[in-house]
């Protein structure tokens, strides 16, 4: 009889997780934590019963614990490994996991060299219990290093549901690195979902009208290039960029009991911005474009 190689932890842990999207970026400061957390939202909040999971594995500077309203949560272990942090509390949909819930200060710095680097991605895919989930997206720092080569050799058995969002902004130096980035998943083997152009404009807040303060463009025009699908093109909103780096929530919202302050706060808000409007374009051509791969 056959016999078949034994399952990795990490195939283990995540052999009922359907897609698993990482987002990459050339370079740091072009949003590629605020789109992974927009994305994060926006998938949630595409079906009543969409159940989706962010791991950070931007060790040292993790922000998606802030961005989703959950800083100061810390991780529990129970008997079949870490319990994810629940942005969405007792429907538990929208899991979270950072080593940003592992500091005992937030200020505190992450100082570690490639091997406890990959041991900790290690231990996040292959120890956090996650579930069956419909979407897990991956939040990588940027470039391309030590946590993106750990991410996908251990992720190797789950390649075939792997995929990528690239994130850049219109300027020709964050283009030339985005350009680095494809050329990275073109090596790996990891197929490209799309490009995003973020900061692509300004979104007055009293009109709504988008001004192009640094340039428009470049995402759609390198997409076209390099053959690669364009997501869109997302302006700076600064109703987004509030709820992303608030701190305490907002005092004008009422919460019921079972709710979790902030982050309940960031799934109802996120939806009243202009941002989320834009997003909803960009996650249905994503979800498509996964069940087609799929």
């Amino acid at each position: 009889m056959p016999t078949h190689p034994p399952q990795t932890p990490v195939a283990r842990r995540l052999k009922h997780i359907k897609h698993i999207v990482i987002v990459l970026s050339g370079k740091g400061g072009v949003g590629k934590s605020s789109v992974s957390a927009q994305l994060a939202l926006s998938l949630h909040a595409s079906s009543p019963t969409a159940r989706v999971g962010v791991l950070d594995v931007d060790l040292t500077g993790p922000s998606i614990p802030r961005m989703l309203g959950l800083d100061g949560h810390g991780v529990h272990q129970s008997s079949d490994g870490w319990v994810p942090v629940y942005a969405d509390g007792r429907s538990a949909r929208l899991a979270c996991m950072s080593v940003g819930f592992l500091l005992k200060r937030r200020e505190d710095s992450v100082v570690w060299r490639g091997p406890k680097k990959n041991a900790m991605i290690r231990q996040f895919l292959g120890d956090v219990r996650w579930g069956e989930l419909d979407y897990l997206v991956i939040d990588t720092p940027p470039g391309t290093s030590d946590e993106h080569l750990s991410l996908l050799e251990h992720m190797a058995p789950v390649h075939d549901r792997l995929s990528s969002i690239i994130v850049t902004t219109p300027q020709a130096v964050a283009l030339a690195d985005a350009l680095k980035c494809l050329s990275f998943t073109r090596a790996v083997n990891l197929p490209v979902l799309g490009i995003i152009e973020n900061m692509s404009g300004y979104v007055c807040p009293c009109c709504g009208e988008i001004s192009n303060v640094f340039s428009t463009g470049g995402g759609a025009a390198m997409a076209e290039t390099e053959r690669v699908p364009f997501l869109g093109s997302l302006p700076v909103d600064t109703d987004l960029v509030t709820l992303l780096d608030a701190a305490e929530p907002d005092a004008g919202i009422e919460e019921p009991a079972e709710r979790e302050g902030d982050a309940f706060a960031v799934l109802e808000r996120y939806q009243k911005t202009s941002s989320a409007k834009l997003f909803k374009d960009v996650v249905g051509t994503v979800i498509q474009t996964m069940s087609r791969v799929g």
